[in-house]
């Protein structure tokens, strides 16, 4: 608009733009200024009415503190709740005088009590900031922190500075410009009357709020030695969770009534009582011993439950009887007993009666224990002639069962001439004579009892070829025998094999591998 090239008009159109901007400008500013003081004044009716309800809680305090009997406990609960009220009506004083300040400063008020001059600011930054930094806001930052500190001493609630500076007020450290500026500065510079009242009435409100909270809090600490019962829980109380189909199921129902005032104190058995939510949580394990002929032993609870009254300490005893019933278990074997030598005996070692809670462990004399990782079932392998099994469960020993141990069976060793197996009084046909095989068979009973274990071989087998007295010639073959085609040539009808199985041995369910003495057995197979 100020170009060279612009003509006369044009210059003048543009000057009478900037006027009307100018003046719209202002009328916008004075809009705002209106809105501020629609603010403050209400937040001054806010501060107003909870200023009341403020003064309605500490006149219940009082009254309530009356009625009990003006107790010591309770008179000094009422003196805390007086001096939370002159800390904040002193700070809140302080205020209401800084904002008369500041309005008398900037040209006070009409005829009608209206602000003069809304926009005017450098009174504020007078009275506020004032010269060398020296003016009423440096004081009130110290009077509201102090407040807040004064405050905190009356609830378990600790409550933040209220005076902050632009680099600790979460909103204006987002800004490089207001983060540098002090409290001051903050609230007061570049401010015109109404934001500045605003500001000292936003102050207010928060003052009184956090009076409110703490003497709500205050409150909550009369008479909190007074029995009042204000849980009210419907209760079942049975003879036994465990009911047997065709039998009657017996128990009470009844009201239970709890108070969350007092913090009882619960013993038992001469021990303190673990305390959840006002109730006494009893857990331990049950001791068993000195069983009956029903397999019960009967044991006393004695205990007490001490609160405190208006008129003392007063303490409840209590009485209770229960039964231990002694545990039982179950030996669950395919062949119980005996247990076999060194094998892999397996036990399924179950308590019904202790249902869920059934979490056995084991140990044995006389043999080692693995464990299967399912509750109850293990496998035992012997070392000894004898074994004893230890049961526990959740640490205590239950009862301990003795066991036979025997020896492995010896196998049964099955020859085969030809695949013709051995046993004919006639014998084998001299033709078919080409092979012989010696296996070594486990006993039916072991072998079904433990498979893994009942792994027998022959190592070696010496077949000797005679005819009459006379040796005709020798072969010796390797585990589980083989061909004798060595000897076919020489055989004839009325020759017989002399079969002898060098050694057995035995593989376990581990993998190793033992000899089994069985002597130098063998076999006679005539040939025709």
């Amino acid at each position: 608009m100020a170009g060279t090239k612009e003509t006369p008009r044009q210059k003048m159109i543009g000057m009478m733009y900037l006027v009307l901007t100018a003046l719209l400008a202002l009328q916008v500013t004075s809009a705002i200024l209106e809105k501020f003081v629609l603010i403050n004044n209400s937040l001054e009716q806010s501060t107003g009415a909870v200023s009341k309800v403020n003064q309605s809680t500490f006149d219940n305090i009082r009254a309530t503190v009356e009625k009990s009997g003006n107790r010591a406990t309770d008179l000094a609960i009422v003196k805390q709740a007086d001096d939370v009220r002159k800390l904040t009506t002193e700070i809140v004083g302080e205020m209401d005088k800084l904002k008369d300040q500041i309005v008398e400063t900037g040209g006070g008020r009409d005829e009608s009590g209206n602000i003069k001059n809304l926009s005017e600011e450098e009174s504020v930054a007078q009275v506020m900031i004032g010269t060398n930094r020296k003016g009423a806001a440096f004081k009130l930052k110290d009077q509201l922190n102090g407040y807040i500190e004064n405050i905190s001493k009356y609830s378990t609630t600790k409550y933040a500075p209220m005076a902050l500076d632009g680099k600790d007020d979460p909103i204006a450290n987002r800004s490089p410009d207001q983060r540098r500026k002090d409290f001051a500065e903050l609230n007061f510079a570049q401010t015109p009357i109404p934001a500045a009242l605003a500001v000292l009435s936003q102050k207010q409100a928060d003052v009184r709020r956090i009076e409110g909270e703490v003497l709500d809090f205050l409150a909550s600490k009369v008479g909190a030695q007074d029995v009042k019962f204000d849980k009210i829980l419907a209760m079942l109380s049975m003879d036994s969770k465990v009911v047997v189909a065709g039998t009657k199921f017996k128990g009470q129902m009844f009201l239970a009534a709890s108070s969350s005032g007092i913090q009882p104190r619960m013993s038992l058995n001469g021990g303190p009582v673990r305390m959840q939510d006002g109730q006494g949580i009893i857990e331990f394990t049950a001791q068993g011993g000195a069983y009956d002929k029903n397999g019960l032993s009967k044991r006393t609870l004695t205990g007490s439950i001490a609160y405190q009254t208006p008129a003392g300490l007063k303490t409840v005893p209590l009485t209770a009887e229960y039964f231990v019933a002694k545990p039982s278990y179950e030996i669950e074997s395919g062949s119980f007993p005996p247990l076999y030598l060194g094998c892999a005996n397996k036990l399924s070692v179950q308590s019904p009666q202790l249902g869920a809670l059934w979490n056995p462990s084991f140990s044995a004399d006389g043999a080692s224990v693995i464990q299967s990782g399912e509750k109850g079932k293990i496998t035992i392998v012997p070392s000894a002639a004898r074994v004893t099994l230890n049961v526990s469960n959740g640490g205590s020993l239950l009862g301990k069962n003795d066991f036979r141990v025997n020896r492995v069976p010896r196998p049964t060793l099955e020859f085969y001439v030809g695949g013709t197996k051995a046993g004919d009084p006639r014998g084998v046909p001299a033709g078919q004579a080409r092979s012989v095989r010696v296996t070594a068979v486990a006993d039916e009973s072991f072998r079904n009892y433990s498979p893994d274990d009942a792994n027998f071989r022959v190592t070696g087998i010496t077949v000797i070829l005679a005819r009459g007295t006379r040796k005709v010639g020798q072969v010796n073959l390797g585990p589980g025998g083989g061909s004798i085609g060595s000897l076919a040539a020489e055989i004839q009808p009325g020759d017989r094999l002399s079969i002898q199985a060098d050694g057995v041995q035995r593989r376990n369910f581990r993998g190793d591998i033992s000899d089994v003495p069985m002597g130098n057995p063998q076999q006679t197979v005539p040939l025709y």
